[in-house]
């Protein structure tokens, strides 16, 4: 296994004599076998490591007894390792983020932090074949766009991936081959995450009902989309510097050269605008660029609300994306900053183990018909306002939400709300509720869907959905 990850190294440059690599380690089997492959290649190529562990503060003792063989395995091998403690599920509260997410942000943030202090030029991480097959699925189900199909990259600026060419089965054999130890995660048995789910059910029943090298043929099929995309890429380039120009504000994209674009290469560029913009990748949908497109055939003025706080306004020139409040003063206000499209679509059907499979679209949301007390409505914020935050019932004001958010004061009056009295299922385009989620026990679901809409579409302020008087 050794060589082969050490040939899939150097087929993607990943590492090189003057590296300092940084690569987290949970104590899983994974991040402790990625670390002995780096060990290895550190005295071949002689570059040099530092682990970092997060200690989550989620599982008590076991993650305390995980800490505790990290700070050991690395003393035995002679590896510099930091240990940073956070309370990810208070950090999840206080971003209104689920603790999945939150961790993944914590992760993150600290390799980069401990790059920056130790002097570190990539950061390692221990997603293999397996994961991939898994992100593929992921973004299927969620409903991705060509990028999505291609699922994660072996290296991707300073972030590198090394054992993306192995299965779990084969990291699994080389630890029991060597006498190495591992830390076992028990929620990763756990259906509470997506990805658990994908894991635990969705790829051993394609292996085992449809195909044993599911995993290979996905691998494939990602290779392909990669390569197609960035053929795509190439393409996007042209039109981005005959479209685009970069202002104060934001960017322009310029009306007439992008109707000149082949429509099917125009969601990419609006795709790469704004993340350009945003600097977010996550959470940016079909929806937003059907949506955006749309402008381009409105008339000068009329603006629309993004993810990410963006603002795009269609002026004589184009469009213009830009952060929410940059540059607004003197703009034309329409009404139309944070209008929802006016097609939506609302169903009532019975659960029937749907609840796996809930939607993970932005703009379309299932909820727990039976626990809503009210007529729902869609609406902007009133004071009392709150939100269930977290699986305990713990809640938090609307306006906390905001600030915690950093959305800005004068678009928060115009976000829309699916309310029930003060109680806040859903911040369109933001939040669902956990209150209402679809769980087990849940026997009719409330499905809510928010279409493209119909040109200069508005939605009254009381509008009452749900199908039946409540």
């Amino acid at each position: 296994m050794y060589e082969k990850v050490k040939q899939y190294a150097a087929e993607w440059d990943m590492l090189g004599q003057s590296d300092h690599v940084i690569t987290g380690v949970s104590g899983g089997a994974d991040s402790i076998c990625l670390l002995c492959m780096l060990i290895k290649l550190g005295r071949e190529l002689g570059f040099t490591i530092t682990a970092v562990h997060i200690n989550h503060g989620l599982r008590g003792d076991a993650a305390d007894a995980d800490e505790r063989y990290v700070r050991e395995f690395c003393e035995s091998r002679g590896v510099p390792l930091v240990v940073r403690h956070v309370d990810v599920a208070a950090l999840a509260a206080e971003r209104g983020m689920s603790e999945e997410e939150a961790g993944r942000c914590v992760r993150r943030d600290a390799f980069e932090k401990v790059m920056e202090e130790r002097g570190g030029t990539k950061i390692a991480l221990a997603h293999h074949m397996n994961d991939n097959v898994e992100t593929l699925f992921h973004n299927i189900a969620r409903g991705t766009g060509l990028r999505g199909l291609g699922g994660m990259r072996p290296v991707k600026g300073r972030y590198i991936r090394p054992l993306l060419c192995v299965k779990r089965e084969e990291i699994e054999g080389y630890l029991r081959k060597n006498n190495i130890e591992y830390c076992i995660d028990q929620t990763n048995f756990h259906d509470t995450y997506t990805r658990n789910r994908i894991r635990n059910h969705v790829i051993p029943y394609m292996e085992r009902e449809v195909n044993g090298k599911v995993a290979e043929h996905a691998c494939e099929l990602m290779e392909q989309m990669q390569n197609l995309y960035g053929f795509i890429e190439t393409q996007v380039d042209a039109y981005d510097r005959l479209c685009t120009q970069k202002e104060p504000e934001g960017i322009r994209i310029d009306a007439e050269a992008f109707r000149g674009m082949p429509e099917a290469l125009r969601p990419y560029l609006l795709q790469r605008v704004l993340e350009r913009v945003s600097g977010k990748e996550r959470d940016i949908e079909g929806i937003h660029l059907r949506i955006l497109e749309q402008l381009f055939d409105r008339q000068t003025g009329k603006r629309l609300s993004l993810p990410y706080h963006m603002t795009a306004v269609r002026s004589y020139e184009g469009v213009l994306i830009k952060r929410s409040g940059a540059g607004d003063e003197g703009a034309e206000q329409t009404g139309e900053t944070g209008e929802l499209p006016a097609d939506i679509s609302c169903r009532i059907f019975e659960n029937k183990g749907l609840t796996n499979a809930f939607p993970q679209k932005g703009y379309t949301k299932w909820f727990d018909y039976d626990i809503i007390k009210n007529s729902l409505v869609i609406r902007n914020r009133r004071a009392g306002d709150r939100i269930v935050i977290d699986s305990r019932g713990g809640s938090q004001k609307l306006k906390d939400y905001f600030i915690n958010e950093k959305i800005p004061r004068e678009e928060r009056d115009r976000i829309w709300l699916l309310a029930d009295g003060s109680d806040i299922l859903w911040i369109v385009g933001y939040r669902q509720s956990r209150k209402y989620q679809v769980s087990e026990s849940t026997k009719r679901i409330l499905e809510i869907k928010i279409n493209g809409g119909r040109t200069n579409g508005r939605i009254d302020q009381s509008v009452g959905v749900g199908g039946e008087n409540r």
